[in-house]
């Protein structure tokens, strides 16, 4: 058993998988549940296109949102009916909104919602200013920062991901992507990695996407979150209503400061952490900070058990 307190950390786009949630919905009436809560809201059969596919439907953006937020709420559904309760949590990118309704801060009904006029915002922005992302892996934050000045194109290149400890994710334009590659592997990046994804995320790229989901977010009612959340933008936890509309508002275009928000969480005391929902890139990136770390995953019913007999009565 696990005596030190938990977080539970939720997963965004480049975590899903044809098959996510499938064995999780057969085994716990409490996922399923939530899958077809999901498919009733939306008016279509998500839980479908989770389990069976195709990927190619799955991968688009306004779907995948979507996905990972539906899969991440089962899972906790699930260790929640266990008893298993986080000291704090986090989502990575679109792994907040899912944060924010295990915390009860918005309703699934609103989170859905929201998550699902996000992904279509920023597919749509995706289309007015093309763009794409790449992971430069080697170079210090600050080093990173030194790109972005030499590069100069502030409305073009932004930091997007500061993924985990020589790990920042570039996202931009083509062109200013191309030249902020060379001048990090100039100044010693030991590799950049183009990213398959469809738009240039975290970016001023987004900017189209920006009043179609203030305006969603402003329509709906925020409650004080049960748990602190740490907020991608500051890396510091939140808990008031406002404080939570804002740093979702500034999510957007801002940056995801997540090795900066396991460290915080670490100097809390947190010394375990369950990725809730699919996948294992969040667990990669805490033992990337933290190598002593308890891990935990939630994807399938056995690593679902595991955590929840470890973490059953560990301090919230």
């Amino acid at each position: 058993m696990v005596n030190a307190p938990a977080a539970f950390l939720f997963p965004g786009q480049g975590s899903q998988a044809v098959g996510m949630g499938k064995a999780l919905a057969e085994r716990y009436p409490e996922a399923r549940a939530v899958f077809q809560e999901a498919d009733r809201l939306l008016g279509f059969a998500l839980s479908t296109l989770c389990f069976e596919g195709p990927a190619e439907e799955l991968t688009r953006t306004e779907n995948t949102q979507p996905a990972l937020l539906v899969t991440s709420v089962a899972a906790y559904r699930v260790l929640e009916a266990r008893g298993v309760r986080p000291h704090c949590a986090a989502g990575h990118s679109a792994g907040e909104y899912a944060a924010h309704v295990a915390a009860g801060s918005l309703t699934f009904a609103d989170g859905l919602r929201l998550i699902r006029r996000r992904g279509e915002a920023m597919a749509g922005a995706g289309s007015v200013r093309p763009g794409s992302m790449a992971a430069v892996l080697g170079l210090t934050a600050e080093q990173i920062d030194e790109v972005l000045r030499a590069v100069n194109l502030p409305r073009d290149l932004a930091a997007a991901n500061y993924n985990s400890p020589g790990q920042v994710v570039l996202s931009g334009t083509p062109e200013a992507l191309l030249r902020g590659g060379e001048e990090a592997k100039r100044i010693g990046a030991k590799k950049v990695i183009p990213l398959q994804v469809s738009a240039a995320f975290h970016s001023p790229l987004m900017e189209a996407a920006v009043s179609s989901l203030n305006e969603a977010l402003d329509a709906v009612t925020i409650a004080k979150a049960a748990f602190p959340v740490y907020a991608n933008v500051s890396a510091e936890p939140v808990t008031d209503p406002e404080s939570i509309r804002a740093t979702l508002r500034a999510q957007l275009l801002g940056a995801v400061r997540w090795e900066q928000t396991l460290r915080a969480m670490i100097a809390t005391g947190v010394r375990s952490f369950v990725e809730v929902g699919h996948g294992k890139v969040l667990r990669g990136l805490v033992r990337g900070v933290d190598k002593e770390a308890a891990l935990f995953g939630s994807d399938e019913p056995e690593t679902l058990e595991a955590a929840a007999q470890a973490l059953m009565g560990a301090p919230a």
